[in-house]
């Protein structure tokens, strides 16, 4: 999924609580402003959520609820500690940290007893030592869907050139895009030759380009090149960039470098070939 969605919320009493859905791949998180629509009476039990977080685990997505003091809560893919299922009975279901949670709980001492409560009662003291421990990181990955992240090539221009106006975007949405000044390209670009090069789309679900003609920039010229997001690839007049979205992008783990370049990244698990990827800073462009 990729959603970036602002949302306002009226409940029964009138109260207006604004909030913001993200998802890059997925993970989804809901971002509220004020925790009124949970705190006021909208706190569901946990048999009636555990239906929810089993069918997001089986999809293998997750969901985080976050309020004002961090999450609240967190369904579906997620790790849960042992120590919350004890309470949860669910392993799909993770509770936040216990300063978001404080308002629920002072919530829910006032409402009336009907079922098991999703929130465990506030403990002073962490029921096991948490100096020093190992904390194992389950092996994550960014490879999305075949064809995800919106590939497509831009138009370049330069700041003389530029009018003021978005540039042209083409998306790359066929397994062969064609592109050449015959009429039956692809992409018809006056001045180059009928069939001036491809770009396929793989098993690998890598982006490739296969010159006929003249090319140069970023990309080989001669023999194929796999894109990248900012790949430039000039041909006569025409220079173009291919982009695609970070988190479907097969070019670095996690999307990009967090720490910039030369950062240490953790490994991950590439699904297309089963095999363990390293951080590495070859083929970059």
């Amino acid at each position: 999924m990729d959603i970036d969605l602002d949302f306002t919320f009226t409940d029964e009493s009138g109260a207006v609580t604004t909030g913001r859905a993200q998802a890059a791949g997925t993970e989804v998180t809901v971002s509220l402003d004020g925790l009124a629509p949970l705190a006021g009476g909208g706190m569901p039990s946990v048999e009636a959520i555990k239906p929810l977080a089993d069918f997001l685990a089986r999809k293998g997505l997750s969901v985080t609820v976050a309020g004002p003091d961090g999450n609240v809560v967190s369904l579906g893919a997620v790790d849960s500690p042992a120590t919350q299922r004890l309470v949860t009975r669910s392993p799909h279901i993770k509770l936040g940290k216990l300063g978001s949670l404080l308002p629920l709980v002072r919530q829910g001492k006032r409402r009336p007893r009907g079922g098991m409560a999703l929130l465990p009662p506030v403990t002073p003291m962490p029921l096991f030592p948490t100096v020093q421990r190992k904390v194992v990181r389950r092996i994550t990955t960014t490879h999305y869907a075949r064809g995800g992240g919106r590939p497509r090539l831009i138009f370049v221009q330069d700041a003389d050139s530029w009018t003021g106006q978005v540039p042209r975007e083409v998306a790359l949405t066929d397994d062969v895009t064609t592109i050449g000044s015959s009429p039956e390209s692809g992409l018809v670009l006056e001045g180059l030759e009928e069939l001036h090069a491809e770009i396929r789309h793989d098993d690998q679900d890598e982006y490739v380009l296969v010159p006929h003609g003249p090319v140069s920039g970023s990309v080989a010229r001669s023999g194929a090149s796999v894109l990248r997001t900012g790949a430039r690839i000039q041909m006569g007049q025409w220079c173009l960039a291919f982009f695609r979205e970070e988190f479907a992008d097969h070019g670095r783990p996690f999307g990009g470098r967090s720490g910039g370049e030369f950062a240490y990244e953790r490994p991950q698990l590439d699904p297309r070939t089963g095999t363990l990827e390293r951080d590495s800073n070859e083929g970059v462009t």
